[in-house]
């Protein structure tokens, strides 16, 4: 495997601490990352996406094969188990109801990549100068937007955007999103929650990822941008870059970040 990656995450401009999580490792087989976003009051989803993102990297640890043919059941029991656990916190400590957190994960290997999701984080892949959304968003408006009551650009100026239907932690039980693709030299990946994503448009978030600048510097130039536009939220970021074998040790930027668009 032959990756460059960053992973930062910064508390915003209007919260006090930050409940938000992630994970990055690798190793010669398989990258691992990981965006949890947590909820609840009290320092609580602060506990809940710890617990979710612990859980998940211990439980895929050893999975390497990603075309093995239980690979994608480890990965919904990983946030099966996650679930569970931080929702049994959740009936036997009182300030701990109600909490929960997203989870988008994401393992890559030099062929193939598994996402395994709950809620509203999001991981996107950019190939060829085109980027796409890999998760769906377990919200309110989501659904509404299947349903075709609203619009992508409405769902995301709603102000129930923030509604999920679906966490770790909302229940006892879970189905989390899992599904698998192939992978390529050049590939780009963004995993990020909606502290990022609902303050930096989709057109802004590609320019960036195709602009091969360092992880480092675009990982940077996001939750700049994030708190530039209000920062109301925690804003974690991984990018990662599939990079070929000449590459390693030598993956220059060779383009700079592109400037912020001007408003007004």
């Amino acid at each position: 495997m032959h990756l460059a990656v960053a992973a930062r995450t910064d508390v915003g401009r209007i919260r006090k601490g930050n409940e938000d999580s992630l994970h990055a490792s690798a190793n010669a087989h398989r990258g691992l990352f990981i965006v949890a976003d947590g909820m609840g009051g009290h320092a609580a989803g602060e506990v809940a996406s710890e617990m979710a993102v612990e859980m998940v990297s211990h439980d895929l640890s050893d999975l390497n094969d990603l075309e093995a043919p239980d690979s994608h059941e480890r990965v919904a029991n990983a946030l099966r188990d996650a679930n569970r656990a931080v929702y049994e916190r959740t009936t036997t400590e009182r300030d701990k109801l109600g909490m929960g957190s997203t989870v988008s994960a994401l393992l890559l290997s030099e062929t193939r990549f598994i996402v395994g999701h709950v809620g509203d984080s999001r991981i996107y892949l950019v190939r060829d100068g085109h980027m796409r959304q890999l998760t769906k968003d377990h919200s309110l408006v989501q659904e509404q937007v299947d349903a075709g009551l609203l619009t992508p650009e409405q769902a995301r100026r709603h102000p129930q955007s923030n509604v999920i239907t679906r966490c770790i932690g909302m229940a006892d039980e879970i189905e989390p999103d899992v599904f698998d693709g192939e992978v390529r030299v050049g590939d780009a990946f963004l995993l990020a929650s909606d502290g990022l994503t609902g303050l930096v448009e989709d057109r802004r978030i590609q320019q960036l990822l195709v602009s091969r600048a360092k992880p480092e510097r675009i990982v940077d130039a996001l939750i700049q941008e994030a708190n530039g536009n209000g920062g109301n939220d925690n804003i974690p970021a991984v990018v990662v870059r599939v990079l070929s074998a000449e590459s390693t040790g030598t993956d220059r930027e060779v383009t700079p970040i592109p400037p912020a668009p001007a408003h007004g």
